[in-house]
């Protein structure tokens, strides 16, 4: 071994016990904040608060933040101080968080990316049935889809919200990438299986990069992927998630024709977080039955400055042609401007629900 080589070989070995001193450190100090979240938990047991409270992780993520001098990037220890969150809710008390199933979803990775791992994420058949078990008390927080920058509003997530007695108490945007999945190499796929809605956001390269393969639409990318296990050569479109729970490889990497597809997720619950000063409200109303109703609601939002950053509407399923109408507006409800633009503008309205006041998703998890 040369001179050179040697030192070379000193010196990475002194970095890695530097290394190995400050891994001990930061697990010793890991372990003394573990021992302050217990007594939280217990003082959280005594007075009834929420264990999950998304105004203080919003707070701390921000504080993270601004702690950071680099070079770790912002999102690399937004994902370390996620999970450390999430392990702390076990500590607390074990959270029990459902979503859209089954295993392996894009709704399934959101929650795994908001909430950690270290919480009980359950599968549910249905979207109703993730608002159905929030509502009852059988699970601590639900996540729902509630919009895609391709596809739009999910509507069934917005009619649950007129059934349904829950709050709003976070959001999540994901980045939506699909992979192909397979065991087998790609020039013996003979057959593709996914959702319909997946074929359609991966059409060109799917006429490009596959050739003589016949489509097989099911009704998840999961059961996709459970199909890409037992059967030779058939591949799944899906998440890298469904590949690492499955124990398929991905073949391709990112094959969906626009790289900008993101998803919007609804964490529900039953508690209100406080205000961050980078909140949104969303709200749910009818107008009253006279000419430029919707326009005298929007207007007043206008007068107090408050910015609309998104509307919807779906029928009643009370009178025929009556509309509930959907808002998304920057803000607190405890907002000063935000509280006295709702209350002018229910003179407009038939009814007016707050679904809730959250923190603001700053960008995709």
């Amino acid at each position: 071994m040369s001179e050179d080589k040697a030192l070379q070989n000193m010196d990475l070995q002194s970095l890695r016990e530097r290394i190995d001193q400050l891994d001990r450190q930061i697990v010793e100090l890991l372990s003394q904040r573990a021992e302050v979240v217990v007594e939280v938990g217990r003082a959280k047991q005594t007075d009834g608060t929420p264990i999950y409270a998304a105004d203080r992780e919003q707070k701390v993520l921000q504080r993270i933040a601004e702690f950071n001098p680099g070079p770790l990037p912002q999102k690399t220890l937004q994902a370390i101080y996620r999970e450390l969150m999430s392990g702390s809710f076990a500590l607390e008390k074990p959270l029990r968080i459902g979503f859209l199933g089954p295993e392996g979803t894009f709704s399934h990775m959101a929650s795994m990316r908001k909430f950690g791992a270290s919480v009980e994420h359950h599968a549910l058949p249905d979207i109703r049935a993730v608002f159905d078990e929030v509502a009852r008390g059988h699970c601590d927080l639900g996540l729902v889809p509630v919009e895609n920058s391709l596809g739009g509003g999910v509507i069934e997530t917005m009619d649950c919200f007129l059934d349904h007695d829950v709050r709003i108490c976070a959001e999540v945007v994901v980045e939506i990438h699909h992979n192909l999945l397979a065991n087998c190499p790609a020039e013996d796929v003979r057959l593709v299986a996914s959702k319909p809605v997946v074929f359609a956001q991966c059409r060109n390269w799917l006429s490009t990069g596959l050739s003589n393969v016949d489509l097989i639409p099911v009704a998840s990318t999961s059961k996709a992927a459970e199909m890409a296990v037992s059967e030779s050569n058939l591949a799944a479109i899906g998440s890298d998630l469904a590949a690492e729970l499955y124990g398929l490889k991905v073949v391709f990497a990112n094959i969906e024709d626009n790289p900008n597809n993101q998803t919007r997720f609804l964490a529900i619950g039953r508690q209100t977080p406080g205000r961050t000063g980078e909140d949104k409200t969303s709200m749910i109303f009818t107008t009253a039955h006279k000419s430029g109703a919707l326009v005298e609601v929007l207007n007043v939002l206008a007068r107090h400055e408050v910015n609309l950053t998104n509307i919807g509407s779906r029928p009643s399923k009370r009178r025929n042609w009556e509309y509930y109408f959907f808002v998304d507006v920057e803000g607190h409800q405890q907002d000063a401007a935000l509280a006295s633009a709702i209350k002018e503008a229910c003179e407009h309205c038939g009814e007016l629900h707050i679904l809730g006041s959250y923190p603001r998703a700053t960008g995709p998890i």
